[in-house]
């Protein structure tokens, strides 16, 4: 007996290779959609006028403008724009002039410390430092993107900058390294400042301030300042200023020119839209035993109306910056006082995460804790997890517990994250044995463990967790 063999058209096998063609060519655009959506770019673009430079990733786009200044003058997160841009210099170039300043907005580097008694104080205004062309090379572009932008070398202070700013491809931390370099044949002793001038007017109404607009960092537990921060300028008594109990040092803008000093050891500060709950942290490292400008590490100013008095004795409360925007506030981040031979360099680096949250109740390295982590065991007997955060790194939000015996028992995952999303934790799962005490931490995409966002002890039944 002969069995036959099914007979197969060519219109089968031309299906069927329609078929396998498409799948590859499917495949080969999500890997490269993939590979597009972990890169970052660096690009020439017109900004408000300005021939500027982008630096972007899936989640922010960073806008330099060399010519101005060398000035990162925009970071925009989410469709987020965080940074003040002066409306009335939008677009313009105008050659350094010490007899006046003109601010640009964005952020930018500056000396200290301040003054005009010597040739050991900075006068700031119009200068090559602050308002020079820099000069603008692309370091890499792809899995990382750097570049660097190098000043003029200022006659007056002896100082030269070299900034290098980068974005990697797999989360939004910009980060920064500054390099401040005698080109003079003598020493000099000098501090920079890191400036970051933050938009606070309200989003919907630019004529108006942002009534929801804070500032935190910790304060020195051993401070030497009176209240443990500084009034450099401004009124003493002010109620937009506080310190909680637990040493968190809060500024809610308000239209009042004021300039805070603080000698914050922590190495952090947040600026944050409770209307938006957008936030950003930059951060930085605090050198112990290190002199520092006035022993301030960090300075808040608020720009707005100041009390003056005229020449018969008569206050008045005016603008600094009459016709100008007015509604910004500055945080600053200064290094410490640098002693320089010549030809010798010293360095700031810092970082900036932006993130989701409308609070800070405190900072850990995976992110910030808005409303603390809890734990409690419910009537069924599961383990329920409740807390908001913002996170510093796309991932997962992963469950340590740890048993009586302070031994690990479980590692679950409860939540998948992203820095451009609020996260609200509220979970339940089922634990092995007797949970004692549990650890949330976050891993990156790439298993990369980022640290715990908190750690607390399981409630007892009547008791609150510590």
């Amino acid at each position: 007996m002969v069995l036959e063999r099914p007979k197969i058209s060519l219109s089968h096998y031309v299906v069927a290779a329609l078929v396998l063609i498409l799948a590859i060519v499917s495949a080969i655009s999500k890997a490269d959609a993939q590979s597009k959506a972990a890169t970052c770019r660096i690009e020439a673009v017109d900004y408000k006028g300005w021939h500027a430079q982008q630096i972007s990733n899936r989640w922010v786009q960073l806008i330099v403008v060399p010519q101005n200044g060398g000035r990162l003058m925009q970071v925009t997160f989410a469709g987020h724009p965080f940074l003040f841009v002066n409306p009335k210099y939008a677009g313009k170039y105008l050659p350094p002039d010490p007899s006046q300043w003109f601010n640009y907005g964005g952020d930018k580097i500056w000396l200290l410390p301040e003054g005009n008694d010597d040739e050991q104080h900075w006068p700031g205004g119009s200068d090559l430092l602050d308002d020079g062309p820099y000069s603008f090379r692309k370091i890499s572009e792809g899995q990382q993107c750097e570049v660097e932008l190098t000043s003029p070398a200022d006659p007056q202070s002896g100082i030269q900058f070299v900034r290098t700013i980068r974005l990697d491809s797999e989360s939004p931390q910009i980060r920064f390294h500054v390099a401040m370099k005698n080109t003079t044949g003598h020493d000099l002793e000098w501090s920079m400042q890191s400036v970051s001038q933050y938009d606070t007017s309200d989003p919907g109404n630019p004529s108006r301030l942002n009534h929801d607009l804070r500032a935190f960092t910790p304060v020195n537990p051993s401070s030497t300042y009176l209240n443990s921060y500084h009034v450099r300028y401004g009124p003493a008594e002010n109620r937009s200023i506080s310190v909680r109990d637990d040493g968190m040092f809060v500024l809610k803008y308000s239209f009042v020119a004021n300039e805070l000093w603080l000698d914050s050891t922590a190495g952090w500060l947040a600026v944050v839209d409770g209307n938006s709950r957008f936030a950003m942290v930059e951060r930085f490292r605090y050198e112990e035993g290190k002199p520092y400008p006035g022993k301030a590490s960090v300075i808040f100013w608020t720009n707005g109306a100041d009390l003056r008095v005229n020449a018969d004795g008569m206050p008045s409360l005016s603008s600094r910056e009459a016709g100008d925007a007015p509604f910004y506030m500055e945080a600053e981040i200064n290094s410490p006082l640098c002693r320089l031979r010549p030809g010798e360099s010293c360095s700031l680096d810092t970082e900036w995460f932006p993130t989701r949250g409308g609070e800070v109740q405190s900072l850990k390295d995976a992110g910030m804790v808005e409303q603390g982590l809890r734990a409690r065991i419910g009537k069924d007997g599961k383990l329920l997890l409740t807390g908001m955060f913002g996170v510093f790194f796309p991932g997962r939000l992963v469950v340590h517990v740890y048993n009586e015996h302070g031994r690990l028992s479980q590692k679950i995952p409860v939540l998948d994250v992203d820095p451009a999303d609020p996260v609200k934790l509220d979970a339940a799962i089922t634990p092995s044995g007797t949970p004692a005490r549990v650890s949330l931490q976050l891993e990156d995409r790439n298993g990369l463990d980022r640290g715990s966002l908190q750690e607390v002890m399981v409630e007892k039944e009547g008791i609150a967790s510590q």
